[in-house]
């Protein structure tokens, strides 16, 4: 059986996103959580990626990141207020029910 994919949310998401991903059996990690509020991009993307965690985040700064081939566990990226929070938790489910950890490698997903 293939990898669940795990999320890990930056601090720029609302952290009700984590605790609705838990309430469905999701993995779910956040920035505050992992000690990491206020770490560069990098250090967040690092941190992701060693925990085989998919990085969900509104902050574009990951896109160019994956565009200079930073290796991840795959980016999940919803620019902020564009989506309810209901909204964004629906697709991270969705995610995690059409996807495996493996598909996500290296891959940005756009909610």
């Amino acid at each position: 059986m293939p990898p669940t994919i795990r999320f890990h949310l930056d601090e720029h998401v609302p952290p009700s996103i984590a605790e609705g991903l838990r309430r469905r059996g999701i993995s779910a990690t956040t920035t505050p959580e992992a000690g990491l509020r206020g770490a560069s991009d990098e250090k967040q993307l690092d941190f992701a990626h060693s925990e085989n965690r998919v990085l969900v985040t509104c902050d574009t700064d990951f896109l160019r990141l994956h565009q200079q081939g930073v290796p991840h566990a795959g980016i999940v990226y919803s620019p902020k207020g564009r989506r309810s929070i209901g909204e964004l938790l629906h697709g991270l489910v969705m995610l995690a029910e059409c996807l495996d950890a493996d598909e996500m490698k290296n891959h940005v997903e756009y909610l």
